[in-house]
């Protein structure tokens, strides 16, 4: 028998512009049938209902992360967890402690990280030092998805020497004499994970329950799992199978795209399925490209060149012929395009391709998204709304990184970094969606609703505070907007009778806190589908 739920006596933000506020709401069938206050929706459950006292606490929507790598986030004892590190010794220090305890031979691979703003002497390691912290084994140091770290051994296993070209798309830094320095850019990346042993199946059913269960905690119920390939798809399907999912899953596949079209247009059709195959636990939400590189890292591709360089521009992964042909083929062939894209020129060259495919057939309506699209300008987003674009955003990479990408491009550029005021004013609330490209990212959403509100970030540094918007704005894109990345938005993102029963209790009220304290409230109890998922 299913039994009604009734949670009374609270605060609930619902985010339903008829019924904005209320203080209870029943449950039955992992559905919201009744929302309001206390005595109708008690009448309405009847007196067999399950009740639950909050105690006026404050209830929120459950948070939609539209853009997690949450698998990292459950990580621990296969990686060296290097996000703690503060300076080159102590990142040397911890991979030296792991691969002491790893058989020879074996490959040690580190967790995210972001060495230029984390680390006091800002900057990557070195082979050298690489060799002496893991002299017995290669090692692989992924960063934020666009550098990665490795050394002698794991050069020598990709077959990186003197003479090894740089791909297209990708750059192996070398030193004055020619020699790979263990810094691999971009596709140069490739070359390592290619002989590199990926996870197994199992473990990677592990990092996506114990990444759920973390992502549970912070009031997280949904994520836009945004760069997966098949093995990962996999092991997602196995627990969707299993009903072990936790939090509710959006996936963009991210199929090979150096290929020639001829094969990408077989591969991205011989699923035999594409966008929005699945339920509203699992489902297929497009194909994921990347177009440039990132704003920390000087490789966003730019209109202008950077400062102290007139001649460079940042970086582009592949041609904007290439990225044109790849988004046309996935569209004809029904798939949903999400582009990685940073740089303004980056923006321009992905509107490009989606004017091109939306000439095939009108895009609008198919969710096409401009992901990150942190230096996008006003009239980049009126074209893109024009073409029924969507904009999947994350503030929170100003929260410890605004000073690196000021040094790298200066405060007046940083100032119109991640331009959310302008964002919501051009496309509207509902197609701007907050994420955290964790682990570039702090994974707890309070970081990301304080730093859109206040634009200060960790050192209280404020950052073009034109672009703040208000609370309810960045709730609301963190929560009812990532629903319509996934066209979910009829069955989640609001406490609304009818809609799925996702919502997280507060330690107090979000919107009467102290904006620089944002980020300290904690969620006390995470449910999905009506079954609470986490309780402090």
């Amino acid at each position: 028998m299913i039994m009604t739920s009734v949670y009374v006596n609270g605060h609930f933000l619902t985010l339903d512009r008829e019924t904005p506020t209320a203080s209870a709401v029943a449950i039955r069938a992992g559905r919201f049938t009744a929302v309001g206050a206390d005595a109708a929706v008690l009448a309405h459950a009847g007196p067999a209902a399950e009740v639950v006292d909050l105690g006026g606490a404050t209830v929120i929507p459950g948070f939609n992360d539209s853009h997690c790598h949450i698998e990292f986030a459950g990580q621990a004892g296969l990686v060296v967890d290097l996000s703690a590190v503060r300076t080159v010794a102590e990142a040397l220090a911890a991979i030296r402690d792991f691969a002491a305890g790893q058989p020879a031979g074996e490959w040690v691979t580190g967790s995210g990280w972001h060495p230029p703003s984390q680390l006091a002497e800002a900057r990557y390691l070195t082979r050298a030092e690489l060799d002496e912290a893991a002299p017995r084994n290669p090692v692989f140091l992924p960063t934020v998805g666009h550098v990665a770290m490795t050394n002698s051994a794991g050069l020598e296993r990709a077959g990186i020497g003197e003479g090894t070209p740089d791909p297209s798309g990708g750059t192996i830094d070398r030193d004055s004499g020619g020699r790979a320095t263990g810094v691999l850019y971009e596709h140069a990346i490739d070359l390592v994970t290619a002989v590199k042993p990926g996870w197994t199946p199992e473990e990677l059913e592990q990092q996506f329950v114990a990444g759920l269960a973390r992502a549970n905690s912070f009031g997280i119920t949904s994520v836009l799992q945004p760069y997966l390939h098949s093995r990962g798809i996999r092991a997602l399907q196995r627990l969707w199978l299993d009903g072990r999912l936790t939090a509710r899953v959006g996936v963009l596949w991210a199929p090979d795209p150096s290929v020639p079209l001829g094969e990408w247009r077989r591969t991205v059709e011989a699923t035999g399925v594409s966008s929005w195959f699945g339920d509203e636990w699992f489902k297929l939400a497009g194909i994921k490209l990347i177009s440039d590189g990132g704003m920390t890292l000087r490789t966003a591709l730019m209109r202008e060149a950077y400062p102290g360089d007139g001649h460079d521009h940042g970086m582009a992964t592949m041609s904007a012929e290439h990225l044109t042909e790849l988004v046309v083929a996935a569209h004809e062939r029904d798939w949903r395009l999400g582009v990685h894209c940073v740089g303004d020129q980056a923006v321009d060259r992905v509107l490009d391709a989606f004017e091109a495919a939306d000439r095939v057939r009108p895009i609008a309506g198919r969710r096409f998204a401009l992901i990150h699209g942190s230096l996008g300008r006003r009239e980049q987003f009126e074209r893109a709304r024009a073409l029924g674009v969507r904009l999947e955003l994350q503030p929170v990479f100003l929260w410890g990184k605004a000073a690196t990408i000021e040094k790298g491009l200066g405060t007046e550029t940083t100032n119109r970094a991640v331009p959310m005021r302008t964002a919501i004013e051009v496309f509207g609330i509902d197609a701007v969606s907050m994420g955290t490209d964790f682990p570039a990212n702090e994974l707890n959403p309070f970081f990301g609703l304080q730093l859109a509100v206040t634009r200060r970030d960790a050192r209280g540094v404020a950052y073009g505070p034109d672009e703040a918007v208000t609370r309810e704005e960045a709730l609301r894109s963190y929560t009812a907007s990532g629903a319509f990345a996934t066209r979910d938005e009829a069955v989640k993102g609001t406490i609304s009778p009818g809609k799925l029963a996702d919502f997280a209790v507060l330690s107090d009220d979000y919107l009467g806190v102290d904006a620089d304290h944002i980020k300290d409230l904690e969620v006390v109890r995470t449910v999905v589908g009506g079954r609470v998922v986490f309780e402090r």
